[in-house]
């Protein structure tokens, strides 16, 4: 029996207050045991938080770079160096660690003059390689590990924390993407990167990433709305969890529906409160544009309740 949307809507937000069609009202904090309102504990958008069973932390909410991004630009870096460089260093003296790049957004060349001076160690990358027809200014893909090996050199780093191959939509995507994928394995076994996955744009692809073994990190689109999604979330969400019952992390984008949520404070809220309340997303990753924009959303993140 199907469920209808909004029930399913409530079902998922339990623990963190529920879905109203009206007015949103601040969500009830749930007392401990001992019936102490101020034992309870509100959702940190800075602290570290597991990513799945790869062994790493990122921070809770992660710097996007890529909006609206194609053919090595987006919002953030058609905003010019010196603004885009002062909205990372922002981001970083704000408790941002995690920092999400890609060879589409052309972003990578603008991190390394905003985080100078700064332990490698103290923030994590997260970049993607873009291996589709289309979408960057020459036709030609060379292997993966050429690639990597430009990323590393445009990030003046060692490692990538996490790289994902970038969009992937077919259901039998790991068998298309296999050789890259094993090219890949021998770079994480040199330590030039630390974990492996992919963002996924179909729910075909996503099933396929819950079932492979390769993927260490989904990167996928979650809002309450459908917004720029793989389709709606009653039936995004239960592919979310089984990716993330196997161990793999998940990575939330599109949590302010790509932007269309900027002025509209009581969707925001409840993107963010359905984001936490899922259990299943371990980190949401937003492009920021502004450094209020990353004030505004970790005062909502610290608005939720930790469920219990």
């Amino acid at each position: 029996m199907k469920i209808q949307r909004r029930e399913f809507l409530k079902q998922s937000a339990l623990g963190v207050g529920g879905l109203m069609a009206g007015p949103l009202l601040a969500p009830a904090a749930p007392a401990d045991t001992s019936g102490n309102p101020a034992a309870v504990k509100f959702h940190d958008p800075f602290a570290l938080v597991p990513l799945g069973q790869s062994g790493l932390k990122f921070t809770r909410v992660c710097m996007g770079t890529g909006s609206h991004g194609w053919n090595r630009a987006s919002n953030q870096t058609r905003e010019g160096r010196t603004a885009f460089q002062s909205l990372l260093r922002d981001a970083h003296d704000r408790g941002i660690r995690t920092f999400d790049l890609a060879d589409l957004y052309g972003s990578h060349s603008y991190l390394p003059p905003a985080l100078a001076g700064l332990p490698r160690d103290s923030y994590s990358l997260i970049s993607k390689i873009w291996w589709a027809k289309g979408g960057l200014p020459e036709p030609e893909r060379p292997a993966v590990n050429v690639v990597v090996d430009r990323f590393l050199t445009e990030l003046k780093t060692d490692y990538l924390d996490l790289l994902l191959l970038h969009c992937v939509t077919a259901a039998d995507w790991p068998n298309q993407l296999r050789p890259q994928m094993e090219l890949l394995t021998k770079l994480k076994a040199q330590g030039k990167i630390r974990a492996l996955g992919v963002s996924c744009h179909s729910l075909a692809a996503l099933e396929a990433a819950a079932a492979e073994p390769w993927v260490q990190s989904v990167h996928t689109r979650i809002n309450p709305y459908g917004m720029s999604m793989d389709g709606p979330p009653e039936q995004v969400v239960p592919r979310l969890k089984k990716i993330h019952a196997a161990g793999k992390g998940v990575i939330g984008m599109k949590i302010i529906g790509e932007g269309r949520l900027r002025n509209d404070d009581g969707r925001r809220d409840e993107s963010v409160r359905f984001a936490l309340g899922l259990g299943c997303v371990d980190i949401l990753n937003v492009g920021f544009e502004k450094t209020g924009e990353m004030d505004d959303f970790a005062a909502r993140v610290r608005k939720v309740p930790v469920a219990v």
